[in-house]
């Protein structure tokens, strides 16, 4: 009887540190990730459709970097046009739209992340190449290739973000008794342990850790190559402080974003997989990832800043169309004014100079 006692007590005490016995509190994650993609979806959505109509309608000179840009455009319009679903998720707590939007959703959410990623190491090389070695890599920096190197990143992003969307069970019922089902989460152990964990390998892998050393490399590069006296000589076509700010910029968002996440996940990988067991580290990983993921998601609200700081052409497009609408507002106004102050009994002639005036400036507008 007391040896039994004592067996119970003993399995009492070490159930903690058993997976299946930990305490998974982790409930504030849904009204957190319903505010923060609420927020997202509006910005982004907003900020985006700015850029689509930049690139699309206003950009007339295209380069290699606004190559990379406008996927970078894409991937993060498809991202954003996916989130009222999940934002739904997360308030009902039940997947409404079925399987297939589920798998799309989840696809979506890693071709966003990792090809954001990719395509900010694309911008990155170019214009380490652009600084670092302008005349070599003349040959190098066309659109042709920068073509192909787009088209290389969708590959590998897709090449990772379909088996994760598709191939894996992301709508398992809560439990037997209930019709509500999940997305985006609940994996199980036995997925964790056979796909997750070489999805995960593959992704992190290829999606960040390779692309973050290339970013802090060509940085670095850039950084050295603009303290040698020879690039003082060619300075009247480099602008140090607006590249330093670029760097800069371009370093802030891509560790902000994308840093916390996948290093968790890694993590979090490791204890789903009990690799990494106790449940003081489940309670961590658990705790960071959703902090982490929403923090990740807001990318595509922080790319149309690198846009603007990254490219010279984008910043000339802007302030030409602020200056014509500027001018144009001031220009309609005098026009009114002059109509006011004319006497009523005005002539065709000087009704057609009118018109003729705001022909131009809508013209001059668009």
């Amino acid at each position: 009887m007391y040896n039994s006692n004592l067996q119970t007590n003993y399995s009492a005490m070490s159930a903690p540190q058993n997976y299946m016995s930990c305490n998974k509190s982790d409930e504030f994650k849904y009204p957190l990730y319903s505010t923060v993609f609420s927020l997202v979806f509006v910005v982004g959505l907003l900020f985006n459709m700015v850029a689509v109509y930049i690139f699309g309608c206003t950009l007339k000179l295209r380069n290699e970097t606004t190559t990379y840009m406008i996927n970078l455009v894409v991937s993060d319009s498809l991202f954003v046009l996916s989130l009222p679903f999940r934002i739904v998720y997360f308030i009902k707590r039940d997947w409404l739209f079925g399987s297939v939007l589920c798998k799309i959703s989840v696809a979506l959410f890693y071709t966003n992340m990792y090809g954001s990623i990719l395509f900010l190491t694309c911008i990155s090389v170019d214009r380490f190449l652009a600084i670092v070695h302008p005349f070599r890599s003349q040959t190098i920096r066309t659109k042709r290739n920068a073509k192909l190197a787009c088209c290389m990143v969708w590959v590998m992003v897709l090449s990772g973000s379909i088996p994760t969307g598709f191939l894996l069970d992301t709508t398992s019922p809560k439990n037997a008794n209930s019709s509500s089902n999940f997305c985006f989460e609940n994996y199980s152990k036995k997925q964790w342990k056979s796909e997750l964990s070489k999805v995960v390998v593959f992704i992190e892998t290829v999606g960040f850790i390779i692309p973050l050393l290339v970013n802090v490399f060509c940085s670095v590069m850039v950084l050295r190559t603009l303290r040698k006296p020879q690039t003082i000589s060619r300075g009247g076509n480099l602008n140090k402080v607006k590249i330093l700010r670029m760097i800069l910029v371009h370093l802030l968002i891509f560790c902000f974003c994308f840093i916390p996440y996948n290093v968790n996940l890694i993590f979090y990988a490791l204890v789903r997989s009990n690799v990494l067991r106790g449940c003081f580290a489940e309670y961590v990983v658990r705790t960071i990832y959703p902090i982490a993921l929403c923090i990740a998601v807001t990318n595509c609200c922080f790319d149309p800043v690198i846009y603007y700081f990254t490219s010279g052409t984008i910043q000339n497009s802007i302030k030409r169309k602020s200056m014509a609408w500027h001018n144009g507002t001031r220009l309609f106004d005098r026009l009114q004014m002059d109509s006011t102050q004319s006497s009523p009994n005005t002539t065709p002639k000087h009704l057609t100079l009118i018109n003729m005036r705001s022909k131009m400036l809508n013209e001059s507008a668009v």
